[in-house]
């Protein structure tokens, strides 16, 4: 008990002493609870400087304004005021880390794009004020679409010498020997002629094979884990579901997925975007209703 009254006495001189130059309400320590009211607040502070000068954009030239603002802040004020003010904090969080975020998002860091944050707050205005030329559906949908064909461009652009690569390979590729091409863009060699049913999209298939990358990088295996895989031939990538659906069980072919019949511009694991893909796949049965029983 006498080390807390110390503290407590300690600190209430040192308020008072602060209080002379202090920005602020003044402590005012008579008991305990009153010391504890103090501490709490002192030590529900740490990080908001640097959270103010560094996240909201405080000029720490004027940090007696944000202290003012603060102490504002807790006090009574009126609805008008209280509208005001929330429209100010959105307002900032707007013109800051709203704003940058979605600009590094859309153009992935790139210095040289931006938004135009004077139409983009016309149009975020116009909508909270349920005076949008257009609707909040029909908004999201324009940006997605206009967000996908933007990143594909910059997706293009990183990759466009590893889309030449795989260009290339195919365009060598089905000049080869035994190597056939569709329509789509699929090409496939027949290493073992099968003669048994052929699957339809919805048949569930159980097959064998093993996947590479146009540089021998192998990414899957059904043979290495030493169990075939079974899966309905159309929940598989495009390419995939073309070949089974024109393949004899007991067949063994290779095929050659161009990118826009696989992964296309995206990442999977560690097929990289705009990748052909080569796979020596076996099909080995069709899973009829009994056998899943």
């Amino acid at each position: 008990m006498k080390k807390s009254t110390g503290l407590m006495m300690a600190l209430a001189a040192a308020a008072s002493m602060a209080s002379c130059t202090a920005q602020g309400p003044k402590a005012n320590m008579k008991n305990e609870v009153d010391t504890l009211s103090y501490m709490m607040g002192v030590s529900n502070s740490q990080g908001l400087k640097e959270y103010a000068t560094g996240r909201l954009g405080v000029d720490t030239a004027y940090m007696a304004d944000f202290i003012r603002g603060i102490e504002q802040g807790t006090k009574e004020i009126d609805a008008k005021q209280k509208a005001y003010l929330a429209g100010m904090q959105i307002g900032q969080q707007i013109s800051g880390e709203m704003f940058e975020a979605i600009n590094n998002q859309l153009f992935r860091g790139d210095s040289t794009q931006t938004l135009s944050k004077e139409n983009f707050l016309a149009g975020f205005i116009s909508a909270v004020s349920q005076k949008s030329m257009v609707s909040a559906d029909s908004a999201q949908m324009y940006v997605r679409e206009r967000a996908e064909a933007i990143q594909a461009k910059a997706l293009e652009a990183q990759y466009a010498d590893y889309i030449k690569e795989n260009k290339a390979f195919l365009d060598a590729n089905k000049t080869k020997e035994g190597v056939q091409t569709t329509p789509s863009g699929l090409q496939y060699k027949i290493i073992t002629k099968g003669t048994g049913e052929i699957p339809t999209k919805t048949s569930r298939v159980k097959v064998n094979y093993k996947g590479t990358m146009i540089d021998g990088t192998q990414f899957d295996s059904s043979y290495d884990r030493k169990e075939p895989t079974t899966f309905r031939a159309d929940q598989v990538i495009p390419g995939w579901t073309e070949a089974l659906t024109m393949m004899p069980v007991g067949s063994k072919w290779e095929l050659y997925i161009p990118a826009e019949l696989a992964y296309g511009s995206k990442q999977a694991g560690q097929i990289k975007p705009f990748s052909t893909l080569i796979f020596e796949v076996e099909l080995l049965s069709i899973e009829k209703e009994a056998d899943k029983k």
